[in-house]
C-alpha cells in the first residue's frame, strides 16, 4: 500500500484543492414557451415535455 515518506502540509494540500469549487449551472430560455431550463435538456411545461423549443411528448389527461 502506497505511503507518504514525508508528511504534506496542509497549505500545500490545500492549494491542490483550490481549483474544486461549486459552478452556478448555466440556464437558457426557451423562446417558444418562456421557460428557464437548462440547455442540451428536455424540460416539462404544463406536463408537456420539450425540447430545443419543439413539442418532443404531449400529455394526455385522463378524465
Amino acid at each position: 500500500m502506497a505511503h507518504p515518506k514525508r508528511k504534506i502540509s496542509k497549505s500545500r494540500r490545500d492549494k491542490r484543492r483550490t481549483h474544486y469549487k461549486a459552478e452556478a449551472p448555466s440556464l437558457a430560455t426557451c423562446q417558444t414557451t418562456g421557460a428557464i431550463h437548462t440547455p442540451h435538456r428536455a424540460y416539462n411545461v404544463d406536463g408537456n415535455l420539450y425540447y430545443n423549443g419543439k413539442l418532443v411528448i404531449e400529455s394526455t389527461s385522463i378524465g
